[in-house]
């Protein structure tokens, strides 16, 4: 199991309240459940480069806005790990690894500037 680029696995905060601002959103909790930013055919990849966060229940599977039932979220991630990954492992290696890319134009330059091959 690769150790997460973008959240600590010891770390039991829920990365979506955290970055939602929901209340308590740096409480730890008792129960926190890993989820890959990318899955279906890429999540072998994204468990070996490490795109893996801690979500709540309610962000994971059950709640109105999660991961598993709001295309939005599942999205939200995906962009975050894009940034993240294309950070430290750039652009060209994102695309031939996951195939889509997630941002648009404004944010490729927003959060991707100074990444060498992301113009390509």
């Amino acid at each position: 199991m690769s150790k997460s680029i973008l959240q600590p696995k010891s770390e039991k905060v829920c990365y979506l309240c955290r970055l939602l601002n929901v209340m308590n959103k740096d409480a730890e909790i008792p129960y926190v459940e890993e989820h890959h930013a990318v899955g279906g055919p890429y999540r072998q990849a994204a468990e070996h480069y490490g795109l893996k966060v801690n979500l709540c229940v309610w962000h994971h599977r059950t709640g109105e806005k999660a991961v598993h039932r709001d295309d939005e979220m599942a999205d939200l991630l995906k962009k975050i790990a894009q940034i993240a990954f294309c950070r430290k492992y750039g652009y060209r290696l994102w695309m031939k690894t996951f195939t889509k890319n997630y941002l648009d134009e404004e944010e490729k330059e927003r959060y991707l500037k100074g990444v060498e091959d992301v113009t390509d």
